[in-house]
């Protein structure tokens, strides 16, 4: 990295708070505020989801301090870390709290940036490429494909307290949205396929289970609605991972460009080149 790169780009002052994406894990994802964030901080709170390779750009002597929260086993209170930010400002120093993805997608950012405006904290929020988008990507799978899908739909496998949402509107997700793009669900995948059945999707639609997306430890597996919780815990999958229901699953058949380059085979049969639809 060159210096002209980052000149012009804003300066993390003492006492500052950037809430930052770090994207799904692969470091070329971090975006130039993010490196510039890493470059300067003082004090780096991070996250769990953070790739080792993306921390690895912090300043040779910046404080490192582990913020990860995994369902089920023992972890730091949201409260806590959010007061943990405000404590490091008020001591003048340069603080960066690195999220996975982006912070403003299922990752809790915006309670700890109501926390800091709480407590007058200045802050600023760096954007980040979310596992939702970034990792289905890296698995070969768009959340779009023009004729094939006009919405989607994201939505979080489980609430505050680790029970699927209450909130979540079940028959208007099923009818609403070609594609369902589901975090935080491995743990209750059974109750969400059940209820997306019940709701209407085909037992036989095409699901796709990514963990530990853009990384070295990508898997994928490919099954249907009705198999998924099954086929998942056969095969050994565990979180971190990103679910996503839809037609746009079968395209990973044409579009694994990470497999390609290992050697796997692609094909685009079934799929016109000309329109980008499917074939009925």
């Amino acid at each position: 990295m060159t210096e002209g790169i980052f000149a012009g780009l804003p300066v993390l002052e003492p006492g500052h708070v950037w809430l930052v994406g770090a994207g799904p894990g692969d470091p070329g994802l971090l975006t130039l505020h993010a490196l510039n964030a890493l470059r300067q901080a003082d004090v780096i709170v991070h996250d769990a989801l953070v790739d080792s390779a993306c921390l690895a750009h912090a300043r040779p002597d910046a404080r490192l301090e582990f913020a990860g929260k995994r369902g089920g086993k023992p972890s730091p209170k949201q409260r806590d870390i959010s007061l943990r930010l405000v404590e490091r400002a008020r001591a003048g120093l340069r603080v960066l709290r690195l999220k996975g993805g982006d912070p403003f997608v299922f990752g809790r950012g915006g309670e700890e940036a109501l926390t800091l405006v709480e407590h007058n904290i200045p802050f600023r929020v760096v954007p980040g490429v979310s596992a939702g988008i970034g990792g289905l990507a890296y698995a070969g799978i768009p959340v779009t494909h023009r004729d094939m899908t006009q919405a989607v739909t994201f939505l979080t496998g489980h609430d505050a307290h680790g029970i699927v949402p209450a909130q979540i509107d079940w028959q208007g997700v099923a009818r609403g949205s070609p594609v369902i793009v589901m975090y935080m669900a491995m743990k209750h995948l059974d109750r969400i396929a059940a209820e997306l059945l019940k709701a209407g999707r085909r037992p036989e639609e095409p699901v796709a289970v990514v963990c530990h997306a853009s990384t070295a430890q990508q898997r994928v597996l490919e099954t249907t609605l009705a198999a998924a919780a099954e086929a998942a815990t056969a095969a050994g999958l565990e979180p971190p991972a990103i679910v996503v229901l839809g037609e746009v699953v079968r395209l990973r058949g044409a579009l694994d460009w990470l497999g390609a380059l290992s050697g796997r085979v692609l094909s685009a049969e079934g799929f016109t080149q000309t329109t980008g639809s499917a074939r009925a």
